[in-house]
């Protein structure tokens, strides 16, 4: 997608402060925390939200959750717990079309969310 934000950050076109990358996945600080912790996990590939996952995109989702483990040991939060989101669609609260899970970590959160 030549106009995603998301894709032109994973091809560094758009500077940003990623903490992690490998052949599938980026992860980089989110401009507008909400929580101490606040990364938001992408993959490199297209996907514009959680509705377009298919038998072929799907192995991505388990990646990122093994990221997601990953980067909550890494700063220490991991132990105390954190939150994952996932925004599906205009109702839902997706305000970028490439699917993307935000970690959430440093401080208590509580429900019902949002």
């Amino acid at each position: 997608m030549n106009d995603c934000i998301f894709c032109k950050i994973a091809n560094k076109e758009i500077p940003s402060e990623i903490v992690y990358e490998d052949d599938l996945v980026i992860a980089f600080k989110d401009l507008s925390p909400t929580a101490p912790h606040h990364i938001l996990v992408i993959p490199k590939q297209h996907i514009s939200s959680a509705n377009d996952l298919t038998e072929d995109n799907a192995e991505v989702v388990s990646h990122i959750f093994l990221t997601v483990a990953k980067l909550a040991k890494k700063f220490g939060f991991a132990q105390n717990g954190y939150r994952v989101v996932n925004n599906c669609g205009k109702d839902g609260g997706q305000t970028v079309q490439h699917l993307h899970f935000h970690l959430l970590g440093g401080r208590e959160f509580g429900w019902p969310a949002g």
